[in-house]
């Protein structure tokens, strides 16, 4: 296994490379996004049991309900942001017949190929370290935009959340590399 900076390492085995990108670990930030997380599910569990026990106006209710719609989307988000910090990782293989993209939490995730013919463009942008973008993504609870893209069959295909810039010129002469070698 070769490492390519703290997050990404991949391996050759002639046939097909693997590459493997983790998300960027704190642990500071993963104990403040659980104990955030435990205090919003609560919340969300207490205003569910208020509205099955205690006698409440219709206009309480309705109160309660348009909350609740608020409260169960950034449940969703928080959630998965969580999951990701703690278990995801972004697998590419690369072989003979493409590039193979898996976004997946605890192996559960899908892999898709996308065929070297039908690749147009890879390319990486990276956002400028003082720019807004770059601002937002270094919060830890924000999972943040993808780093590569390419067109396939009129479609964008995004992948490499987070990466700093010395990280994706790296992997980006390595997927090159790689991928040159098995579109042959």
């Amino acid at each position: 296994m070769t490492e390519i900076g703290e997050r990404i390492s991949f391996v050759d085995r002639g046939q097909k490379t693997t590459v493997v990108i983790l998300p960027k670990k704190q642990p500071w930030a993963i104990a403040l996004m659980g104990a955030w997380l435990a205090m919003w599910l609560t919340i969300g569990a207490v205003c569910i049991w208020s509205l099955g026990t205690l006698p409440l106006k219709e206009q309480e209710k309705i109160i309660l309900w348009i909350f609740l719609t608020f409260w169960a989307y950034y449940a969703f988000r928080i959630s998965r942001a969580f999951l990701w910090i703690l278990w995801g990782e972004e697998l590419l293989k690369i072989d003979d017949l493409g590039l193979h993209i898996k976004k997946s939490i605890r192996n559960y995730g899908k892999s898709i190929p996308y065929y070297y013919d039908n690749i147009k463009g890879l390319r990486y942008d990276v956002p400028e370290e003082k720019s807004f973008q770059s601002a937002w993504e270094a919060s830890p609870w924000i999972q943040g935009d993808d780093r590569f893209h390419f067109e396939y069959f009129g479609k964008i295909v995004k992948f490499g959340k987070k990466l700093s810039p010395k990280e994706a010129q790296l992997l980006s002469q390595v997927l090159e590399k790689k991928m040159r070698k098995h579109a042959k």
